[in-house]
């Protein structure tokens, strides 16, 4: 196979997807907000009626404060995130150098161990760069087109959904094709100086992973903090004590609310997919450059994990159109089918892609990949069914998301049929949902871990992950097509856009919250099988053998039950940094209710500035704590404890942080559509529940709330927590086996 069948496959896949985002963007950009001849008029209040330019004024006012808000939230963060990787980056280069005393000697045609560490920190800083910078994008994309969302509205639904949908998929293009290209390129930059020490290349690489997923852990928490302060503040005030529509203009927490859905759910999703794209490849890389694939430099071969993302570009181009031009929703009950139809068309058309891709660039055997059994011999189409494990698990993890946080389904409607008796049983039950769907998500990663490790060892793994992760510019466009209705919706309500409008972009934002579920069980999923694929990478590159890894042996088994509990420690500070949060913004939007006078009454104005500060604070107060936890466990354990105990602690917190994860997600997604099922009305069930103030609504009300920390803010953070810990074991485990493989707590007690 030419070796530049790969650059031409990934060159043109990301090039195409770069001009498909902008040509999106720019259709998306035809939708006038601000008529022309009124360009320099402004509107005085949020809260003037009116119709016609005066609304499209109030919109694109709307617009323009969420837009700030969002712009000076991301750049604190960014700065106050870009200092602490520089000196983690230092971290990185000292403590990689320091395992060969930072001798510039090559040895047996191996790189020195101080060009690996600053090759590995290069890496990291770009990862972290690619990642904030596809976050921003997102987040500015989104901004940009929620008021547009909104003004569709007026003309039907079919326009409305196409601006939601489009302005979603530049996100998701934009992250998987710059990704891959910088990815790529970065690849070919580092083979220069390697040449054939590709063992070390791709060590090196793995830091860009880690980069990725260091943005990722700040940018969900800060964001889930930022975003759950204020949505508590305002529904806990606004809905239930002084029972006031979702996003009313009256309400001084809403801006902000409408802020960290950009901020938490468009930024934080971004950076926390683009984290898992990049340690999956990173970890298959890793792995087959200890196989023949590497040692006999198969160039094709060793970049069939970049190609299948490629090729996932490819394919979700073609299902882009159809959501957008060929079949896009045109009533109220095709818009969760129309996005169902993403999942199930780029999982269909991409499995025979797999198979060629398969075919055409692995040779048809190859062996190295199980280190127990070298010789053992892996076929090119072993690899394809690895790849489609991970692709058609993950449709089926998405389905079942669905089932268990869609309205249209019965689980939902049992969650909103308790809240006839309050809250407590409302609570209950959706505790009981969350809890059940973690059943067969569970078992269809398992089934797929069996299946591609019994195949082709943990290289298997990592390819299930990436098949998993295979349509990730479809997962992230229907993934943020749910904030964009959401801040949609909020700002036809502010802009006082009538009862019409606001069902039109209730209904896309309630298909919306089911989206992000199933983007969340992507996002869950795919951590799983990369934590497990960076697990394999760890302990091949650290020396820690079959039996040393023994769960029978005292050191493995303590790192599991304290690994095991760290899903919980991390949780307990994210969920109690949203209740501090949320209990300043509410004190403060009670506060505003009692002291600006006519709030309520709609002639007087809040302050929406002062809400926004208080979420800004508390989110970027907040995240460093469980940042530290996260980033400090593995150099703390492996540098003490040695590399078995990392292990262990390695695979409990994978074990625990995936039922955690999916049932936090599935717990707040069922609870938010239950409210909305409530507020809808639209069967006589739903309407016997309702109207909004009643109190099987505050009930639900009291739920959605409870679930805000849940779902955005600890939920998708765990799996970030699981692939963080283990691609950082992974770029320190040289270091580790140089001087701490015993453990000096070990060592020093001579134990």
């Amino acid at each position: 196979v030419p070796s530049a069948l790969p650059s031409e496959l990934i060159f043109g896949s990301g090039a195409l997807g770069l001009i498909f985002a902008v040509y999106l963007w720019f259709t998306v950009s035809k939708i006038r907000v601000r008529p022309s001849s009124d360009s320099d008029n402004n509107t005085t209040s949020l809260l003037e009626t009116g119709s016609g330019s005066s609304v499209e004024h109030k919109a694109a006012d709307i617009q323009d404060a969420i837009s700030e808000g969002a712009d000076s939230f991301l750049f604190t963060q960014y700065r106050l995130v870009s200092v602490f990787m520089i000196g983690f980056g230092l971290v990185i280069f000292l403590l990689l150098g320091s395992t060969e005393n930072f001798s510039p000697e090559w040895k047996d045609g191996k790189a020195p161990a101080v060009a690996n560490g600053a090759f590995s920190t290069v890496a990291f800083l770009l990862g972290a760069f690619t990642s904030s910078l596809c976050g921003y994008f997102g987040m500015k994309i989104a901004t940009y087109a929620n008021a547009r969302t909104a003004l569709e509205a007026r003309k039907g639904l079919k326009p409305a959904f196409q601006a939601a949908f489009r302005s979603g998929a530049v996100m998701g293009f934009i992250l998987t094709s710059s990704g891959l290209l910088v990815l790529y390129v970065t690849i070919l930059g580092f083979r220069a100086y390697y040449k054939k020490d590709w063992t070390g290349l791709f060590e090196a690489i793995a830091g860009y992973g880690l980069g990725g997923s260091s943005i990722a852990l700040f940018g969900r928490v800060g964001g889930g903090i930022y975003t759950k302060a204020a949505d508590v503040g305002a529904d806990l005030v606004g809905k239930v004590e002084k029972d006031i529509p979702e996003d009313d203009p009256r309400n001084p927490a809403t801006i902000a609310d409408n802020v960290g859905d950009n901020v938490g759910d468009i930024a934080g999703m971004g950076a926390d997919l683009f984290g898992s794209f990049a340690e999956s490849t990173c970890a298959a890389l890793v792995i087959a450059s200890f196989s023949s694939l590497g040692e006999q430099h198969m160039w094709a071969a060793m970049m069939f994990p970049l190609c299948v993302t490629a090729v996932g570009i490819l394919v979700s181009f073609v299902t882009t159109l159809v959501a957008t031009d060929i079949k896009p929703a045109s009533q109220i009950s095709e818009i969760e089918s129309s996005l169902k139809l993403q999942l199930v068309l780029s999982t269909v058309l991409m499995t025979p892609c797999v198979y060629f891709l398969a075919n055409s660039l692995l040779p048809a055997e190859f062996t190295g990949l199980f280190t127990d059994d070298p010789a053992k011999v892996t076929k090119n189409y072993y690899v394809f069914y690895c790849v489609i494990s991970g692709l058609w698990a993950g449709l089926l993890i998405g389905l079942v998301t669905e089932y268990y946080t869609s309205n249209r389904y019965q689980p939902v409607k049992d969650v909103a049929d308790s809240c006839k008796t309050g809250a407590a049983t409302n609570v209950i039950f959706g505790l009981a949902l969350g809890y059940k769907s973690t059943i067969i998500p569970i078992f269809a990663i398992a089934i797929s871990i069996y299946v591609s490790h019994s195949l082709a060892a943990m290289y298997g793994v990592a390819c299930a992950a990436l098949g998993m992760l295979g349509v990730l510019s479809t997962c992230l466009a229907i993934d943020a097509y749910g904030p964009i209705s959401d801040n949609a919706g909020g700002i036809a309500e502010m802009a006082y856009m009538g009862d019409d409008i606001r069902e039109r972009t209730d209904a896309l934002d309630a298909a919306g919250n089911t989206t992000a579920a199933i983007g969340k069980g992507f996002a869950i999923g795919s951590a799983a099988l990369v934590s497990l694929a960076l697990f394999g990478a760890y302990v091949q590159r650290a020396n820690v053998l079959d039996k040393d890894a023994s769960i029978l042996t005292p050191r493995v088994f303590c790192g599991m039950l304290v690994g095991a509990m760290l899903p919980y420690w991390f949780s307990a500070m994210t969920m109690k940094s949203v209740g501090k949060a949320a209990l300043a913004m509410v004190e403060e939007v009670r506060e505003q209710f009692r002291t600006i006078p006519g709030l309520m009454e709609g002639t007087g104005t809040p302050d929406y500035k002062r809400c926004v500060e208080i979420s800004t604070k508390a989110s970027l107060a907040e995240m460093v704590p469980p940042g530290v936890l996260v980033m400090g466990s593995p150099i703390v354990c492996g540098v003490l404890f040695g590399t078995q105990t990392l292990a262990g602690m390695l695979v409990g917190s994978l074990v625990s942080s995936v039922q955690l994860a999916i049932s936090m997600s599935n717990t707040g997604g069922a609870w938010d559509n239950a409210k909305k099922y409530i507020e809808a009305g639209a069967s006589d069930h739903a309407a016997s529940l309702g109207p909004k103030g009643s109190e099987a609504h505050k009930a639900a009300v009291t739920g959605d709330t409870v679930g805000d920390p849940l779902k955005d803010t600890s939920g998708p953070a765990l799996n970030i927590v699981m692939k963080l810990m283990a691609v950082e074991s992974l770029v320190f485990a040289p270091f580790f086996y140089a001087h701490t493989r015993d453990g000096l707590l070990f060592r020093l007690l001579g134990v």
